[in-house]
């Protein structure tokens, strides 16, 4: 949170912002999508094919993946990614709610106010494409658990500024390497691969104006200011990236719930891959005087850094 008392805002009005959020405009008006008619929606699903590159289960590399099947393989990692889709709404409606909020009473003709509802209208495209690509999956609507809704409910209406910008980047950032992987595996079925390239394409102009929104808010910004801002990043951090893949995913997939809970959780190849996912963010954290040894233990828990 900021130390000053003048309230920060996600997108300022201020000149420095406009040259970024005309650009922005300008790659959205030649580069953006509509799902609805750009993934195959009509073919029904082929189980022949993965969810998700397989080396991006959660129990890839462990003794139960060995011992599973190639349909059971399949099915795990289909249900993996619904529940990534599912989670990546529920942050992705954070952010509109943070943005829309942040941009009432602003002037309309600026460049950053357009900027700010083509992302929320991106964010809404986003939205619904997993949502449909989830239940294409046949997967359940896959949540966080309650507590954790309600940290999130809190964090929207709380965070602002440099915190609500970095914590919403940590999650993007780790999704985007991910998909960036499945989007080119011809093991992924068909219509996820578009769903995810959809996803990267779009989702370069968020993070790039969320690195850029964060550097801004913190120029000048005192010592307490990032380390208070730091730790509710980390902390925003932690809940998205662990609530990513649900418990629930392995019995939805037939295997045995508590055996490969245990191996998840253990599963060291799992989280090498979060950390090399992660590596160019936390330079980036680091940089920004965000990555203090209190927000060092949330990343490691979270098997970040």
């Amino acid at each position: 949170m900021a130390s000053s008392t003048a309230r920060p805002t996600i997108h300022g009005d201020g000149p420095e912002e406009e040259p970024v959020a005309r650009r922005l405009l300008h790659s959205a008006a030649v580069l953006s999508y509509d799902p609805a008619v750009e993934v195959d929606w009509d073919t029904p699903l082929d189980r022949d094919f993965h969810g998700a590159s397989p080396e991006w289960s959660t129990l890839y590399g462990t003794a139960y993946w060995q011992e599973l099947t190639e349909d059971q393989r399949r099915e795990l990692t289909r249900q993996e990614a619904a529940s990534v889709a599912s989670t990546g709404i529920w942050f992705e409606m954070i952010l509109q709610q943070m943005v829309l909020r942040d941009i009432y009473g602003k002037d309309p003709t600026g460049a950053g106010f357009q900027w700010a509802l083509t992302e929320i209208a991106e964010e809404c495209r986003h939205s619904i494409m997993f949502a449909r690509g989830a239940q294409k999956l046949g997967a359940p609507a896959y949540r966080p658990r309650r507590a954790v809704l309600e940290l999130g409910r809190l964090f929207k209406t709380l965070a602002f500024g440099e915190a609500a910008y970095a914590a919403i980047l940590v999650a993007e950032e780790v999704l985007d390497v991910m998909q960036r992987d499945w989007m080119r595996d011809e093991r992924v079925v068909p219509f996820v691969r578009t769903i995810n390239n959809i996803h990267v394409v779009e989702e370069s102009r968020h993070m790039k104006f969320a690195r850029d929104e964060t550097r801004r808010r913190l120029r000048g910004a005192g010592r307490l200011r990032r380390q208070v801002n730091a730790l509710v990043v980390a902390g925003a951090s932690y809940f998205i990236v662990t609530s990513m893949v649900n418990k629930a995913v392995y019995a939805q997939a037939g295997l045995d719930s508590g055996r490969a809970l245990a191996e998840a959780r253990a599963n060291e190849h799992h989280k090498a891959m979060l950390r090399s996912s992660c590596s160019g963010l936390m330079d980036f954290l680091a940089s920004a005087g965000l990555l203090t040894r209190p927000a060092l233990a949330f990343y490691q828990r979270a098997h970040l850094i």
